[in-house]
Parts: C-alpha cells; sequence; structure tokens
C-alpha cells in the first residue's frame, strides 16, 4: 500500500504527494507526483541511500538552496559550491545528535570586508529559509497512523 502526504500548505499549488513503496527486502522507491524517484535501503544494499543519509541530503540540499540568491548576486550565477554534511547516529537512542555542515564557496575574488558582509548575508539567509534546518532545530511532531485495509 502506498502513503501519499502533502508537502506544501499553498492552496494556489496543487500539493505535491510523496510516499515509498517497498521493492524488496530493506528497498524502497521513493516518489512524487512530480515524477522523481530516489533509491532507498539499508547500507547493506548497494545504489541507495539509508534514510538517515535523505535527511543529511536535504539539509544540505535546503542549506545551498537558501545561500543561492545571495551568493549568485553577488558572485554571479555561474559560482560553485558545495554543502557537506556529515553525522554519525547514536544507535542507542536512534537519533543523529548533531549534524555538521560546511558550506564550501571561493571567497578569494572578494576583500576581506566584502567577504565577511556576504558571509553573514549568507547565514541569515539560511537561517531564515531553510526549512530543513529549522525543522531539525526547532523539532517537528511526526504523526503515524497504520491503514490495515
Amino acid at each position: 500500500m502506498t502513503e501519499a502526504t502533502e508537502t506544501t500548505t499553498d492552496t494556489t499549488t496543487p500539493a505535491t504527494q510523496l510516499w515509498v513503496e517497498r521493492t524488496g527486502v530493506r528497498r524502497y522507491t521513493g516518489r512524487s507526483t512530480r515524477g522523481a524517484e530516489v533509491l532507498v535501503g539499508s547500507e547493506d544494499v548497494e545504489g541507495v541511500f539509508t534514510p538517515g543519509e535523505l535527511l543529511k541530503i536535504a539539509l544540505a540540499a535546503c542549506t545551498g538552496m537558501s545561500s543561492d540568491r545571495p551568493l549568485a548576486r553577488r558572485l554571479g550565477d555561474d559560482y560553485d559550491a558545495t554543502v557537506r554534511v556529515s553525522g554519525k547516529a547514536d544507535r542507542e537512542r536512534e537519533l543523529y545528535p548533531r549534524l555538521d555542515e560546511v558550506l564550501e564557496v571561493d571567497f578569494s575574488e572578494l576583500d576581506a570586508d566584502a567577504a565577511s558582509r556576504l558571509q553573514v548575508v549568507v547565514e541569515r539567509a539560511i537561517d531564515a529559509v531553510c526549512t530543513v534546518g529549522r525543522t531539525l532545530k526547532q523539532g517537528t511532531e511526526v504523526n503515524l497512523s497504520i491503514r490495515t485495509d
């Protein structure tokens, strides 16, 4: 059985539905109504992301996307950036107590003052609009229901 979830509260745009389907032992395919797919499974399954890895990738992608406008405005549309994210799971509590991100971007063509100002602007943008990061920092209520039909 698939379970779709609404991912937006904007009533003018149809909500993207998200779900996973079991495709094998400890193996799932995540899907969206926009046609995206991602392979999900346990660490011992080749060619898949674990759910924890997807959580980290979502955080890194959100950081990158949240910083994109201020960086492009100052560095140009063709700037290069990489966001690395890491964090070990606490297996006793089954959670990630800490996630560390590093945004790698070249400020070498800026003078020290301009680089410092841009860093502040980028940090503020990420803090203001990275929904994934804000959710992780705040915490969120998760409700599960099980349908057996």
